[in-house]
């Protein structure tokens, strides 16, 4: 499981360093801007989606005990 929430928090930094790329990229004629945009948003939204996924997954695995939530206690 540790293996898996790795594997999407590093793609969750890929998805974030595409959308930066495709961010930073010159500027060019407006058909240009217009595919560059869409692909940062496609790489932004893939973003979202994976940290979605990636939430559900940390709660279907406490759910089911495969992580144990351990916390603070009050005063130490």
């Amino acid at each position: 499981m540790k293996f898996v929430i790795a594997l999407a928090l590093l793609a969750i930094v890929a998805s974030l360093g595409s959308a930066l790329f495709f961010m930073m990229r010159r500027q060019g004629d407006g058909q240009d801007d217009r595919r560059r945009s869409r692909a940062m948003f496609r790489a932004l939204a893939l973003r979202v989606g994976l940290s979605v996924a990636l939430f559900l997954c940390v709660l279907l695995a406490a759910k089911l005990g495969y992580i144990h939530p351990t916390g603070w206690t009050a005063g130490q």
